[in-house]
């Protein structure tokens, strides 16, 4: 092709005619008709003009003489690719924007850089434009959009097609300095119609790759032994997995059967995508992104069929090479021309710039003479304009909102995905994945649901419709440090098994409880537990006042606890057993170091005695000991005395006492050192009694585990009955809310405020509570003007009253201050005299002012009592019934 363009030239020089003029006389054809093309309709009516001054930049509405130039060279290209490749179809070189002029391509792309996090990886980049657009298929699918219009107006609208859609990424992944180019080729029907239905949801594979990654065993491991099985059970197995088999491949042939037929156009649809090269922000394999999904795949994907050109802001290349097995042997050098031919031979491309910026950093370090700078290459003869489109503006709104409608439903092979703007729904669900246990959606199997700025901390519920079984995933900070939760939906035989954060009292991680039993496990406890295991007697029914108070029929208790290496392996506890219905507790201690069976020992509790101490009437509790000979604190109690001696501490008293009562046969022991001397009767006894003390409060902590349980269960319904989001001031739609409600709380203060002004002012307001009538009759007037008459006489009266105390009083202080200074004048000071004199002076004043305030008072009494009275009869409330 290139020795076309030379050959064209040179036809036009030996007219006598210039390269540039002949530029110039295309650029005069092409100014005056703005769209014209193969594939554009001069019946389809576009934007006025008028309309366009409005709304448009000038840039929108008319090419500059680059531009111009531009066009020139690109239907020059055109029309020599058509004669040299008359099979091929023609390119996309000049669509019309949506002010109806012809704009080359590349000028269309913007690259932009944003402020936002989100926006700074390709895989941020993506998914927005595949989240924030919806797609206008191609009509008809096989032929290039006659329209391309700009990344502004699309982002406004919401709509595009899928070659608008590639322009939008391109232009963000160029601003993130990626190095992407715009694809126009041929894909498959299912990615150029965005239908999903027969894949699977991306969600389901990672939850199964995550399950699949959980469940792989260690190689190095030790192998289990081999499980002994007899062969009629094996036979039934082996039945039940054929007949399972069987049962799939028949789903399996019906899946087949509803498989959509084959596509007609197949290899012949449009579609646009993006291509990222490798050697920018560590990219290392190039790799195509679909902008309809947002969807990374290989360059050697059976989804994309073939290619004809790529483009970014800088250049167009023509692909050159075979595409009759997709881009599987593609070879994505533009540099090669013979893979790619470029529009523009001498333009700049993205390795020269980086290469340029590297040759001006050298030069500034190095300090070249002026002299050496004219060695600079010659600038090249045709760039690419700059873009035409205006600055391409995300709003943080945008981000946030930014499915069409606030919404998006996609649907998947036996799945279907809602996903949601934040606080459009009042629980707070932001995205919700149903999945199907047919084909045709419509037996539910599971519905899991991700949830945003709720008040009880809640992010993901999943409701298992098959097992009947409800799981819930909370953040960190909620009551209780519940973390995890997962019940069943039968109300009979509920079980909750329950995972809490390290900040737990208790240091629980998990529990799992259930009406017959309950599991606990601990992490990081002083006491090294680590496992307890209660079961309940199921068969002795509880009562109402049982259940409210937690007195569950324990049967058995153990607790298994970690090494503690402060202390011997045979006198560190390993597992303890509470058998409370056989009255026997089984110890197992740990193994040494280098053995390999524990020491055990297994008590049997004495039967249970109640002590009742005299002096003050001080009744203990049940203690599980046998009775004593001589119980000490009955015999030798004072009043005084009994109450304040008896304390934890005197268990010890009666273990020691009741030693001898205390017999070998009451415990078994199995040492595994034989030359170690065994434990003597009275510390065996000390032993047990230890043992029934942490057996009491092991039955107490699991009353209070069944009680939290309870509590936690009671508190999720009360939350779910009334569902609060928490607006954070730092969203937009939160910062809209917290200034409403500023506004709200402005307004609401105003009135209040506005209310009291006019209560002040209202003087028959306190007289008509008191009336506590809406209408007012002409008695009810009368009353109302006289009690307000007599009132404000009152008041006047009581205020002359009190002047005139206040008056006497200071005339009574300075009199008895002079009869003071008559008895003591011989006796005073000079000090003193001062004092005196200037203390005489300033209550002489007081005594004027008060006399003063008290005259203007009893002058001004009688003309406000006129005027009030005036106010009264023109008062619209009175004045009807005050006039006759």
């Amino acid at each position: 092709m290139e020795t076309v363009l030379e050959s064209d030239d040179e036809e036009q020089l030996g007219s006598g005619e210039t390269l540039e003029e002949g530029h110039e006389e295309r650029e005069g054809a092409l100014s005056k008709d703005h769209v014209s093309g193969p594939h554009s309709d001069p019946q389809e009516p576009l934007l006025n003009m008028d309309e366009a001054d409005v709304w448009y930049p000038e840039s929108y509405m008319m090419n500059s003489a680059d531009e111009t130039r531009l066009l020139a060279i690109a239907d020059n290209f055109q029309r020599q690719y058509s004669f040299l490749y008359p099979d091929r179809k023609p390119l996309l070189f000049c669509p019309v924007n949506e002010c109806g002029v012809k704009k080359f391509v590349s000028t269309t792309i913007r690259p932009t850089s944003t402020s936002f996090s989100e926006l700074f990886s390709w895989e941020g980049c993506a998914s927005f434009v595949a989240d924030f657009l919806s797609l206008e298929p191609l009509e008809p699918p096989t032929n290039l959009p006659r329209f391309l219009f700009s990344s502004t107006s699309v982002l406004q609208s919401q709509r595009a097609t899928c070659f608008e859609f590639a322009t939008l990424l391109c232009s963000l992944l160029l601003g993130a300095h990626y190095d992407a180019y715009c694809v126009s080729g041929y894909a498959v029907k299912e990615m150029c119609l965005l239908d999903q239905s027969l894949q699977e949801c991306p969600l389901l594979d990672t939850e199964s790759v995550m399950s699949e990654q959980k469940e792989q065993e260690n190689k190095y491991s030790v192998k289990p032994q081999k499980e002994l099985k007899s062969h009629s059970v094996m036979q039934e197995e082996k039945k039940k997995q054929d007949a399972e088999v069987a049962s799939l491949q028949k789903q399996k042939l019906q899946e087949d059967s509803r498989q959509p037929p084959g596509d007609a156009l197949r290899g012949l649809r449009v579609h646009c995508w993006v291509l990222v090269l490798s050697g920018s922000r560590c990219i290392q394999e190039n790799f195509f992104i679909d902008p309809l999904t947002g969807n990374s795949y290989s360059t050697t994907s059976n989804n994309f069929l073939g290619i004809e050109s790529v483009w970014n802001n800088l250049n167009y290349y023509v692909n050159m090479q075979d595409c009759r097995n997709g881009c599987t042997d593609m070879v994505f050098d533009l540099e090669d021309l013979e893979m790619w031919e470029p529009v523009l031979y001498s333009a700049t491309t993205r390795k020269q710039l980086i290469l340029g910026v590297l040759k001006k950093e050298l030069k500034m370090m190095s300090k070249i003479n002026d002299d050496s700078d004219e060695e600079d290459e010659e600038p090249c003869a045709v760039e690419m304009p700059r873009s035409w489109v205006s600055y391409i503006t995300i709003s943080k709104k945008d981000l946030e909102n930014r499915w069409p409608g606030q919404q998006k439903v996609t649907r998947y092979r036996q799945a279907k995905l809602e996903r949601f703007a934040a606080y459009l729904r009042a629980d707070g669900v932001v995205a919700r994945l149903t999945t199907y246990k047919d084909l045709d959606c419509t037996d539910i199997a599971m519905i899991k649901e991700w949830y945003q700025h709720r008040n009880d901390f809640l992010k993901e519920r999943e409701v298992n419709k098959v097992d009947n079984f409800t799981t819930e995933r909370f953040r960190h900070g909620r009551p209780f440090n519940l973390l995890f939760h997962r019940f069943t939906s039968s109300t009979s035989n509920t079980v909750h098994e329950m995972e809490f954060s390290s900040a737990h009292m208790d240091n629980l991680m998990r529990r799992v409880e259930s009406p017959g039993e309950m599991i606990e496990l601990f992490e990081g406890r002083s006491d090294f537990l680590n496992y307890r295991h209660s079961i309940f007697d199921q068969h002795k029914p509880l009562s109402r006042l049982d259940y409210l108070l937690n007195n569950h029929h324990i049967q058995k208790v153990v607790e298994r606890f970690h090494r503690n290496k402060s202390k011997p392996a045979n006198e560190d506890v390993a597992e303890r057993v509470f058998l409370l219905s056989q009255r026997r507790i089984e110890v197992t201690y740990h193994v040494e170091e280098h053995g390999f069976i524990p020491s055990k020992r297994n008590f049997i509790k004495p039967q249970e005695v109640t002590y009742h101490v005299k002096g003050h009437g001080f009744f203990p509790s049940k203690t599980n000991f046998i009775k004593p000979q001589e119980p000490t604190v009955q015999a030798k109690a004072k009043k005084k005395k009994a109450k304040k001696d008896f304390t934890p501490h005197m268990v010890s008293r009666f273990q020691v006492q009741t030693a001898k009562d205390f017999t070998p046969h009451m415990v078994s022991s199995f040492q595994v050192d034989p030359s170690e001397k065994p434990l003597g009767t009275l510390t065996l006894h000390w032993m047990l009694g230890a043992l029934m003390e942490d057996e009491e409060k092991v039955v107490l902590q699991i009353k209070v585990s069944k009680k939290e349980v309870r509590d936690i269960v009671a508190c999720r319904e009360q939350e779910e009955g009334d569902v609060q989001l928490l607006f954070s001031p730092w969203t937009t739609t939160g910062a809209v809310r917290v200034h409403k409600q500023r506004q709200d709380m402005e307004r609401l203060a105003a009135e209040d405020q506005r209310w009291l002004q006019e209560k002040e002012k209202d003087i028959l307001a306190p007289f008509m509570i008191r009336l506590d009538c809406e209408i007012i009759s002409a008695e009810n007037a009368k009353q109302l003007h006289r009690d307000c008459l007599a009132e404000f006489k009152q008041r006047v009266v009581d205020h002359a009253n009190l002047i005139q105390e206040r008056l006497e009083k200071e005339t009574q202080e300075l009199q008895n201050k002079q009869l003071w200074y008559q008895k003591h004048q011989l006796n005073m000071t000079a000090r003193e005299e001062r004092e005196y004199q200037r203390y005489c002076s300033e209550k002489a004043l007081e005594i004027h002012v008060t006399k003063t305030r008290l005259s203007m008072h009893k002058e001004a009494a009688p003309q406000k009592y006129r005027v009030l009275d005036q106010k009264l009869k023109r008062d619209p409330r009175l004045a009807p019934h005050l006039l006759h």
